[in-house]
């Protein structure tokens, strides 16, 4: 987790305790060491967040600061609440963890009558629940889109044939009976689409396309048609 996202967790996590959270805690929940913690609250706390406490004690939030307020029609609001029940659906255990905080976070932030609609579970998403492919962690494709961080693969195409891929991951797409990643494919030359369910090992390379990830979009969208399977 990069330190800008960590600092804002870190806010968020205070802010919904209900007594003083030790630095152990919060190193546990957002996966650091305890003494990234403490230099990210000496850091907020140089920011003038008002965050009081100490090791050994635990921190908390002064009452009075808050973040900006999330402003929501209550149309905008089911919304929200419908596509984190979608993620429910996906194969993604990292995005349906997320789901749960934004639920949380959002219910913590905005007033009622709108936080009815993430507390009264009126709204629900229903249908086929796409299993965690099991070669490949979804969470990793994502950091490596972000990045622009080049993914190996151990992969079995359509008709069964085992391959290795170097890919450059552009775009996830999520079905409901798997997820495909949208990728360069460096033995293909082309963009490809891969199975994360025919995905058998995928780990990160120690290789970038810094400044490409843009233009393989646009590439892939231009035609906007489904690439060929891999």
């Amino acid at each position: 987790m990069r330190k800008a996202a960590r600092l804002f967790e870190i806010i968020q996590i205070l802010r919904l305790a209900r007594k003083p959270v030790t630095g152990a805690a919060m190193a546990e929940t957002l996966e650091v060491t305890v003494r990234s913690i403490y230099r990210d609250i000496a850091a907020l706390q140089a920011m003038r967040v008002p965050i009081e406490g100490g090791r050994g004690i635990g921190y908390i939030l002064r009452p009075g600061f808050d973040l900006p307020p999330l402003m929501f029609s209550i149309e905008e609001t089911e919304a929200i609440a419908v596509a984190l029940a979608l993620l429910s659906r996906t194969g993604d255990e990292e995005l349906k963890a997320a789901a749960v905080r934004v639920n949380q976070k959002i219910t913590a932030a905005v007033p009622e009558p709108l936080r009815l609609a993430f507390r009264s579970q009126a709204l629900h998403a229903w249908g086929t629940i796409a299993p965690s492919p099991a070669g490949i962690d979804l969470a990793l494709v994502r950091r490596a889109i972000r990045d622009e961080q080049k993914l190996e693969l151990n992969y079995r195409d359509e008709l069964g044939r085992a391959t290795e891929r170097t890919i450059q991951p552009v775009a996830l797409i999520y079905y409901s009976e798997t997820a495909n990643i949208v990728a360069w494919c460096e033995l293909r030359k082309a963009i490809r689409n891969f199975r994360a369910d025919r995905v058998e090992h995928c780990e990160a390379a120690d290789a970038y396309f810094p400044g490409e990830g843009n233009r393989l979009r646009e590439l892939w969208i231009s035609g906007w048609q489904t690439p060929p399977a891999a």
